[in-house]
């Protein structure tokens, strides 16, 4: 196990948000790290990853260019290509181990998530990753698609140390916008408290955006503790939880996230995450003239269906030194 490369484009990133302050999300306008690093841009395309649901979950795999509608700052776009088909898959597992898992069992939920979903990827097509994080972010198993390399790895050990959630995600969509898979996202299997990190959820969802990293959620808690569950002590509307923010984090950046208290929660969740990432729409479009963030906003001609998709994208460069 090593210790993974820490993410250094954070500084740069976000000081490209705050230049565009006028049109970027409340996320963008709070203070920027310190640490900087270099980030270029200038790309010649953009493509986001968008994934259509139903009113009843059902994911929608029937659309057609035509169908879409792109909005970027407040003006409709012209789609350059849709592409619909299924593609191997690049997955980011980031398993917490930080001393607040050992409470309540959470760290049994998580590890039978981790099994659960490393079952689900398909050997010598998908790859996959492995990472664990407290105060730090361990590279466990790089990107590979022998993906019983996964399933081999023990998880045993008692959890320790603070959390540096948001840091860790920061980090580990990093490692995954390299991959060149169509199709890819972090999945984060959390108690979702955070202790530690410099960086807040809204810069994660920030970075994460810009890069088109989906980050996806599952959150192990105890029963007592689920939002308006049958035994919860928190109320379903709980704003001002930690998950309210890791909801954000999720939506802006095109993923979702779910709470789990039971085997049947995490089933599902996992068994839904690969629903959706395996029928992604791949939407390619001509970036903005205007240098900086530019808000983006996907929508279907259908009614009735919701599409997840990231809140926006950098154009043009920016440059910070380290």
């Amino acid at each position: 196990m090593r210790q993974a490369p820490q993410l250094r484009v954070v500084g740069a990133l976000v000081a490209v948000l705050l230049a565009a302050a006028g049109t970027a999300p409340a996320w963008a306008q709070e203070t920027a790290p310190a640490d900087t690093a270099t980030f270029t841009g200038g790309v010649e395309a953009v493509t986001i990853s968008a994934s259509v649901r139903d009113r009843r979950g059902r994911v929608v795999r029937d659309l057609t260019r035509a169908q879409f509608e792109v909005v970027d700052t407040g003006r409709i776009i012209d789609i350059k290509d849709v592409y619909a088909g299924e593609s191997p898959l690049s997955l980011a597992v980031l398993l917490d181990i930080s001393g607040s898992m050992a409470v309540g069992g959470n760290i049994e939920r998580a590890r039978a998530a981790v099994a659960l979903t490393t079952r689900s990827l398909e050997a010598g097509r998908d790859e996959a990753a492995l990472y664990t994080f407290d105060s730090k972010l361990q590279e466990v198993v790089p990107f590979t698609t022998e993906v019983d390399r996964l399933r081999r790895v023990s998880l045993a050990g008692r959890p320790f140390g603070t959390t540096s959630l948001y840091d860790a995600v920061a980090a580990t969509a990093s490692q995954v916008a390299a991959r060149t898979n169509r199709h890819r996202a972090v999945l984060v299997i959390t108690d979702g408290m955070d202790t530690g990190s410099q960086l807040s959820a809204r810069h994660v969802s920030g970075i994460a955006s810009s890069i088109d990293v989906p980050v996806y959620l599952l959150v192990v808690v105890n029963p007592v503790d689920h939002p308006g569950g049958p035994l919860s002590l928190v109320p379903a509307d709980d704003g001002a939880s930690d998950t309210a923010n890791l909801a954000d984090l999720s939506r802006w950046t095109g993923g979702d996230m779910r709470i789990a208290s039971s085997p049947d929660h995490s089933s599902a969740a996992v068994r839904d995450l690969f629903t959706q990432l395996r029928h992604q729409y791949l939407i390619t479009f001509e970036p903005g003239a205007r240098a900086g963030w530019h808000p983006l906003e996907v929508r279907v001609k259908r009614r009735n269906l919701v599409v997840h998709a990231r809140s926006g994208y950098v154009a043009g460069s920016a440059r910070s030194g380290s």
